[in-house]
């Protein structure tokens, strides 16, 4: 089965950092998408077909993610990636399966695709 991965990154660099380690860890994973904030994000989300794996920074060029989560219905995992812990508890209330912070270690990356 492939796993199509919508990625939200506002930092080109961290972003493509993503999908290397992706690549490596899941070599048949597609990425469906890369946006770079809210507003590009929930409308790739109303107008295309459902990814199976949301990687999600929180702080984003236009504000915080979670915002997404107010404007469409995520029914699918979230991997939530930051620089910052204090948004945990937070990440756990919506689709959450897994809270990285940065930078990304692949092993972890590896650890939460697993769950």
């Amino acid at each position: 089965m492939t796993l199509h991965v919508l990625i939200v990154e506002d930092e080109e660099a961290t972003a493509q950092r993503m999908v290397s380690m992706l690549q490596q860890i899941e070599p048949t994973a597609v990425i469906a998408e890369m946006t770079d904030s809210i507003e590009a994000t929930v409308k790739w989300m109303k107008e295309n077909p459902l990814p199976d794996l949301m990687l999600l920074d929180i702080q984003l060029s236009d504000g915080s993610s979670f915002h997404i989560f107010e404007q469409v219905e995520v029914q699918y995992p979230v991997i939530f990636t930051t620089a910052y812990d204090q948004y945990a508890l937070l990440a756990f209330k919506v689709n959450s399966i897994d809270y990285l912070l940065k930078p990304l270690k692949k092993s972890e990356l590896e650890a939460a695709l697993i769950k």
